[in-house]
């Protein structure tokens, strides 16, 4: 496994993205910390914006776990059909919901443990809850930031969860609140799978990826 890029490269390269962008923010709309979390869990293998064009009318009816219950599975449903496992997912929120209202009497937690032990909601979405709510500097490591970690050398690893720690080791402690929502961003729009839009890079030339597009 390639090593790092060592700190004064890492520290060039988030100077960069802060510069370009110095409030990131992520995509997924949401109006209070409970649809923060029922965005994401929604978002596994779909897009943000697919996401964001369905929760826009239930989050206006049901924003806390009571309302979702009160709402139904069905209801739920109707509103998240057009995301990709709808009927695993709407399951999954209701089941959340009940922990939340039964056991943190209707608040979500602040621990990675509790998010985690939500159904449907695993690592990166506990991540990103801690990170854009909690201001906690977790870095959510998605399939972009797997794939720019380790493109660029700034954070190398052969899983996510390698990628997550190679982040929180090498991220200069200044950029790691957005870090992550740099790279995503990155991903998403300029290092993207295909055909990277290389030419268009703030960091071409810090970057030791091989394979770069002319």
């Amino acid at each position: 496994m390639a090593k790092p890029l060592p700190y004064p490269l890492q520290k060039e390269i988030f100077t960069r993205f802060r510069d370009a962008e110095p409030e990131p923010e992520g995509e997924l709309e949401h109006v209070n910390v409970y649809t923060l979390v029922v965005a994401v869990a929604l978002s596994a293998q779909a897009t943000d914006a697919g996401v964001n064009k369905a929760t826009r009318a239930l989050f206006a009816i049901a924003d806390t776990p009571q309302k979702m219950l009160d709402l139904g599975e069905e209801g739920l449903t109707e509103h998240i059909k057009t995301i990709g496992l709808f009927r695993n997912k709407a399951k999954n929120v209701m089941k959340l919901s009940r922990i939340l209202v039964e056991e943190y009497g209707g608040e979500v937690p602040s621990s990675r443990a509790a998010l985690e032990g939500l159904p449907g909601v695993g690592r990166k979405t506990a991540n990103v809850v801690l990170n854009m709510w909690f201001r906690y500097p977790a870095q959510a490591v998605d399939t972009h930031i797997f794939r720019v970690g380790n493109r660029t050398r700034i954070a190398p690893g052969k899983d996510v969860v390698a990628v997550e720690r190679a982040l929180e080791d090498n991220v200069p402690a200044e950029f790691a609140q957005h870090a992550h929502h740099w790279l995503i961003l990155h991903g998403r729009y300029t290092c993207v799978a295909r055909k990277p839009k290389c030419p268009a890079c703030l960091i071409r030339d810090l970057c030791p990826y091989e394979e770069k597009t002319q």
